[in-house]
Parts: structure tokens; sequence; C-alpha cells
């Protein structure tokens, strides 16, 4: 979208840049208390059937997500006028969903201010690689990237060492109250963890929370990744990045079922939301239909956002994201280059 097609976006989503605490509180409402229900009823079913359980488990996982979009929202200062507000629900809403307040606000932050720009990668993102980059490492590195990109890797394994060990430490060069807020987040889990243990026993607890935990990190982790990777996704070196490219190139319009889009907080608008993070997420769909300048961006559907695991590595050349079956043929085409200018 050149420049003079975006340059009335500002106008356009300024005036839904600013929280109402009465949308916020109800989405709260509606959120927490439908999952603290959940949970309640999962663990009373215990008693009848576990395949009565598991279904009121998994919708409680998907509410997990909503709360998760809230704690989102909190990070980027959107969801309350209020900064103590914002970190006081954030903190809480960090320990239902096992993510640290600070530590998480600054690794989002640098995504934002970050995505796409191929000189700035590496942190608050998915790992991507460059095809000149892939070609070019040793055989260990690209065994790992391999590993990384596997889907089924991704969203077993990932979910539980991103929520459940990752983000239990602290970040090199993290400043005291970040240091501190980990650490009221990492009691927050253990202590509540082993509360319900102790009141209805530690089978019971994991028969409610492993599915629960599951459900949302796999669901978290699908989302991050599908909007940042499809085909033609904006990527670009320091001197050629450009914010508003990147937010509305770089990032996608998930169209999902409205019910989908309720329980995940409208992340689906997520060119909207790069393109101004301090919109809360109540607002972001009518940002979306303020402008059609603003609804022309790349738009993914659940059938075709499956097409992004196939997508694996950035190719500089075509600037379209490939699979690894093209590797081969740009190592063939990258060794004659070298070999014609040599």
């Amino acid at each position: 979208m050149p420049h003079e097609q975006t340059s009335g976006w500002r106008k356009d989503i300024a005036p839904y840049e600013r929280p109402h605490l009465r949308h916020s509180m109800w989405q709260i409402t509606n959120t927490v208390i439908p999952f603290l229900l959940l949970w309640y009823f999962a663990y009373a079913s215990l008693s009848i059937s576990y395949w009565l359980s598991l279904p009121l488990t998994i919708v409680a996982g998907l509410f997990l997500v909503r709360i998760f979009i809230i704690f989102h929202d909190c990070c980027h200062k959107s969801f309350f006028k209020n900064k103590l507000a914002n970190e006081i629900v954030g903190t809480i809403t960090g320990i239902l969903t096992f993510c640290p307040f600070y530590q998480w606000r600054h690794s989002h932050a640098v995504h934002h201010a970050t995505s796409g720009n191929l000189d700035k990668r590496g942190t608050g993102d998915i790992w991507t690689l460059t095809m000149d980059e892939y070609v070019s490492s040793s055989t260990l590195r690209r065994l790992v990237y391999r590993l990384y990109r596997n889907p089924f890797l991704m969203f077993t394994i990932g979910p539980i060492y991103i929520f459940l060990i990752d983000y239990r430490f602290n970040r090199p060069r993290a400043g005291f109250k970040e240091r501190i807020n980990t650490y009221i987040t990492n009691v927050g889990i253990f202590g509540g963890s082993a509360l319900l243990c102790w009141m209805i026993g530690w089978q019971e607890f994991l028969l409610i929370q492993g599915p629960i935990f599951f459900v949302s990190g796999v669901a978290g982790i699908w989302l991050f990744y599908v909007q940042h990777q499809f085909e033609e996704s904006y990527f670009a070196e320091e001197k050629e990045w450009d914010y508003v490219k990147a937010a509305l190139h770089g990032s996608s319009y998930y169209k999902l079922p409205r019910i989908l889009h309720w329980i995940t907080g409208n992340i689906g608008f997520h060119h909207i939301h790069h393109l101004s993070p301090r919109v809360p997420n109540y607002y972001l769909e009518s940002v979306h239909n303020s402008n059609p300048r603003l609804r022309d961006v790349k738009t993914i559907t659940l059938r075709t956002s499956l097409e992004s695991l196939r997508f694996r590595i950035w190719n500089e050349q075509s600037k379209k994201f490939v699979g690894f079956g093209e590797i081969k043929k740009f190592a063939v085409k990258r060794k004659a280059k070298k070999a014609f200018e040599g």
C-alpha cells in the first residue's frame, strides 16, 4: 500500500485509542467469571465422568485465551487509562496465563518495534532464517532450525516449554521491578496450584488444569504464528524497513467466525493492532471497518491459514516465505552465481 494511501490512517484510528472503563470491566466480567465457573464445573463433573469434564476444560482453555488478550492489552497500556490498573490486572491475568507481566511487556514491545525488520530479529518473534542464512548455516544449526519449525514440535512441546519453563526465568539485564514481578508471578502460579492440589487432589488438578493449559497454549502460539507467517509477509533490512508497511503487510487479517473473534479478543484484526497497539481489543473491528484502506490487507481464513505450516524460510530474492523444498534449487542458483562472479 503506497504511502499516500496510508497517510490518513492516524486520524481514522485516533478516536479508538482510548480505553473505555465500562467496556473493559464488562470484558473482565464476561471472561474471568465464565472461566472460573467452567473450571469448577469441570471439577464437579469428574465424579460423573472425565469425558463430561474434558469438553468443559477445552472451553475453559479457550476462555483462558480471552483472558490472555486482557493481559496483552494491559501490557500495551490500552485496557485502562490508569497505569497502575493495567499493571495490577496485567499481573493477575499473567498469573492465570503463566506469563510474567513486565517480562512479557518488554519482549512484546520489542516485537512491535521490530516486526519484519531483518536486522533486528530475535526478541518476541518466531525464529526466522532467510534462505541465504540457512544455506550458509552449519549442519547443527540447520537441524535445530528444522526441529524448531516442525509443526508437531512447535505446537506440542512449544507451549509447554514457553509457558511452563521459559517464562519462569528473568531475561538478562532485566530491571528490579521486572525481576520482582517475575518472582511474584511464579509464587502466584505455584502457590495457587499447590492450594488447589491440597483442596481437590493433585490428580484432579492435573486432569483439569492440564487440558486448559495445553489448549490455551496451542491456541496462543497458533494465533501468533499464523498472523505473521504467510507467503507474502513483509520483511526488509533496517535501511528499507517501514513501520506502517510492516503493520499492514507483515500482519494479516485473520477472518474468523464471529464467536472465534469474540473468544480471541479480536486479535484476528492483527494488522490494526500492529498499526496502533493502543487500540483496546474491543475496538479493533470498528477500526478495521472505519476505512476501506485499512481492509486492503492480506486476509486469511481458518482453511487458508493451514497453508502457513509449509512456510519455513524467507526467500530474500522472491520476497516470499517458502518451504524447505525450495532450499536445493536456491543452493544450486547461489552456487552458480558465485562461480560466475568468481
